[in-house]
């Protein structure tokens, strides 16, 4: 299984030139009757090897916490960072396997937020902001090595935990804005995945697998706490609230057609499913409205699926050439 990045690799090596790579790449959307851009292709397994080596890594990496936590958790928890380091070093930087770099990222980074918070004896704001910042820094580190693409995601999330913790520490009595807080954070996070899209409108490099797992950060922060304002994870069950419901994952929906990014669309489904189900559990037992609820969405996303070329075409026309040319070229409508 060949990736984007490897196709351009073989280009820089001048195994083949870039004009043969352009003509694959329009032979296979052709073929498939679909734009190699609205695939939206993101390397995330090159074989079972990949799995295979992540089960082997989770084993060292679990049982070293488990061998040496009972002499001290802090050291525990410090080799647990550094054979995630060292197992990058080879399976990361040399072998270039996809799967174990973002177990093996997101060990690394949450190790070192863990190691922070053992070295305190109780959880308190200071101990959120040093353990938050040292996970953004961990992340900026292992980007310089080892540039796995889910990175900037992981340090953009560490980086929102360590501005919460610091302006609650600045303002303890504004917890009523954490909501608001936190769209914001989603809202800034969107706007460095479109940077990181803008960059790559041909979808061919490592960079639009960056805003591929930016896309998915950014989406529940945004939407989590939208819900919340119309009360639906406290149970208010109305048909305003549904409607409101709707209206929002419209909105997301036009907005994933528009820039491409169906990830975008489907990391907040499980909020909408989830809102749909309490609303509807009203008006029929919990099976009932779970099933009619699956039944609308899959059926819509399906529909979607199968026009999502027209749908983008019709859509992206609309919008002014002032951002259209921010987002992934369509070609004519056939």
């Amino acid at each position: 299984m060949y990736s984007e990045e490897d196709l351009n690799l073989a280009i820089q090596k001048k195994i083949f030139t870039k004009e043969a790579v352009n003509e694959f790449r329009k032979t296979i959307s052709e073929e498939k009757n679909s734009s190699s851009v609205d695939e939206e292709n993101f390397k995330l397994i090159g074989g079972f090897n990949d799995v295979f080596v992540v089960i082997a890594c989770c084993l060292l990496l679990f049982s070293s916490i488990f061998v040496l936590r009972p002499i001290n958790e802090s050291l525990a928890i410090l080799s647990f960072v550094t054979i995630s380091w060292a197992l990058a070093e080879f399976f990361v930087l040399k072998r270039k396997m996809s799967l174990p770099a973002i177990v093996l990222l997101i060990a690394f980074v949450g190790g070192v937020f863990f190691l922070c918070t053992s070295l305190f004896a109780k959880t308190s704001e200071i101990t959120l902001i040093f353990a938050t910042a040292s996970a953004t820094v961990a992340a900026y580190v292992h980007w310089l090595r080892f540039k796995v693409p889910i990175t900037i995601a992981a340090g953009t999330v560490a980086f929102i935990g360590l501005f919460i913790s610091v302006f609650l520490s600045l303002f303890p009595n504004a917890k009523n804005w954490i909501l608001l807080l936190i769209t914001v954070c989603g809202i800034g996070s969107f706007f460095l995945a479109m940077y990181w899209d803008s960059s790559d409108t041909t979808r061919t490099t490592r960079k639009s697998d960056v805003a591929f797992w930016l896309h998915i950060v950014s989406a529940p922060l945004i939407i989590h706490p939208l819900f919340s304002f119309l009360g639906i994870f406290e149970g208010t069950k109305s048909i305003l609230n549904m409607g409101g419901v709707i209206i929002l994952y419209i909105i997301m929906s036009f907005i994933s057609v528009a820039i491409d990014r169906r990830a975008f669309m489907v990391s907040s489904l499980a909020y909408v499913l989830y809102a749909l189900t309490v609303i509807l559990k009203s008006y029929g037992d919990v099976g009932y409205s779970f099933a009619l609820t699956g039944v609308f969405m899959g059926a819509v996303l399906l529909l979607l699926s199968a026009f999502w070329h027209i749908a983008r075409w019709h859509i992206v026309n609309l919008l002014p050439l002032e951002i259209r040319k921010y987002l992934p070229k369509i070609e004519n409508r056939k």
